[in-house]
Formats: C-alpha cells, sequence, structure tokens
C-alpha cells in the first residue's frame, strides 16, 4: 500500500500538470489575497489576519482537488492498466486509501507554501505578532479535514468514469452540491429545525464551524463519515465490474 501511495505521489509531481495545478492554486489565491482590490485583500482589511484565505480556499478546492483526483481511476481505466493494478495483492479498499491520501499529501503540499502569508501577516502586523494563532490554526486544520472530503468525492468521481474530463467535472459538481448545495436549501425550506438539519447535511456549516478556530467533535465526526461514505461508494464502483 505504501509503495503504491509512494508511486501516486511520484506520477502526479513527475507530470508537468501536478505543477501547473499547484501553481495556478497559488497565483489565484495570492492575486486575491494580496493584489486585486476586493474584499479579500488582506492589505486592505485592517486587521492582522488571514482569514480570506480561509473563505476562498474551498471555492478554489473545489476546482484544485478534482484536477488532482480525476486521473485517480480514470486515467487507469483508459489506459487499460486498471485491471493490471487490481491484480496487485492488494484488496481495492487498500488500492482506494493509497490512491486518496496520495490525493491528500498532495493537496496539502500545495497548501503549505500558504504558511508564507501567516508568517507575512504577523510580522508586518501592529504589534509584530498580532494574529489570532488559534483561529488561524484551527482554520488549517478545517482545511485538511475539508480537503478529506472533497479528495473523497473526487476519487469517487473519477471511479465511475474512464473519462477525466468528465470525472474533474462530475466531481466539481458533487463538491459544489455537498458544500454549498444543502446550506441553500436549507436557507431556502425553513429557519427552524427542519433547515437546520438540512443545512447541517452540508458541508459548510462544519467547515465554518472549524473556522473559527473550534475543532468540535462533531465537526470531526462528520468529516469522518463523509470520507468513509465515498470510499465505500468508490469500493462499490470498482467491484462492480465483477458484477
Amino acid at each position: 500500500m505504501f509503495a503504491l501511495l509512494k508511486k501516486e505521489i511520484s506520477g502526479f509531481l513527475g507530470s508537468l500538470i501536478g505543477y501547473i495545478v499547484i501553481c495556478v492554486f497559488l497565483i489565484t489565491v495570492g492575486l486575491l489575497l494580496w493584489v486585486f482590490p476586493f474584499n479579500s485583500n488582506i492589505l486592505n482589511s485592517g486587521y492582522a489576519g488571514i482569514d480570506p484565505l480561509f473563505v476562498l480556499a474551498p471555492w478554489v478546492f473545489m476546482f484544485l482537488i478534482p484536477a488532482v483526483t480525476m486521473r485517480s481511476f480514470a486515467e487507469e481505466k483508459k489506459t487499460g492498466t486498471i485491471e493490471l493494478l487490481l491484480t496487485h495483492p492488494l484488496s481495492d479498499l487498500e488500492i482506494i486509501l493509497a490512491k486518496y491520501f496520495a490525493c491528500i499529501a498532495l493537496v496539502i503540499l500545495a497548501l503549505l507554501p500558504t504558511l508564507v502569508y501567516y508568517v507575512s501577516v504577523s510580522v508586518l502586523g501592529y504589534p509584530p505578532g498580532n494574529i489570532d494563532n488559534g483561529r488561524t490554526w484551527g482554520s488549517y486544520f478545517g482545511l485538511i479535514f475539508l480537503t478529506s472530503g472533497f479528495v473523497a468525492i473526487g476519487i469517487f468521481a473519477s471511479s465511475i468514469s474512464s473519462n477525466q474530463i468528465v470525472s474533474f467535472i462530475f466531481a466539481i459538481l458533487l463538491c459544489f452540491i455537498c458544500y454549498s448545495g444543502f446550506a441553500f436549501i436549507g436557507q431556502y425550506v425553513s429557519s427552524g429545525f427542519a433547515g437546520n438539519f438540512i443545512q447541517s447535511v452540508g458541508i459548510s456549516m462544519h467547515y465554518s464551524s472549524m473556522s473559527r478556530g473550534v475543532i468540535d467533535t462533531r465537526d470531526v465526526i462528520y468529516f469522518a463519515s463523509i470520507s468513509i461514505a465515498f470510499i465505500l461508494m468508490t469500493r462499490t464502483a470498482l467491484e462492480s465490474r465483477k458484477w
């Protein structure tokens, strides 16, 4: 399993598209946070914090993560190496988990350079170091949990098609529905219990909770559950070849 995980990471970083995806992410976020005169511009916000990063990241991740995961199984199917892969002395679940954790590692690798923003704001703040560290690190943990959910969705989308573009688009659609679709429906339906329940099914509410710097057990269980659900759906999609 670890050999396959290493192979997946090396394969992504060994291709030009891997570096393009990471560079596009960093350039997009950097421009929105530091250059363009939008509400997300840190220099115009008037306070020392990188909260705009955690507001923008889920929307950027809706495109970044599907771009990372789209080749997971779709490429294997297209090139005909899926059968060879599945004959390895590994269970379907182990193969899925290897690709799953490899994709998470790649997204975290793309996220690491954003720590420069945290250091910059901390140094430039008045007085220096005037930044809410608890909220910031809690938000980073929230992003990692968000990544785990989006990657599971992307892996599933890749497992049901042999076309990477189709997998990419389907993953974006699923991520959008899971992140903001339930929140929109919940607000539209009701402001009472029913509306709150529908919103709690979506990712947005749980990510927003973590972005406040509060790591709630319920939110951790939620993200673990959604990841497990889509991983199991991916295994079912792979096992369907035997039916």
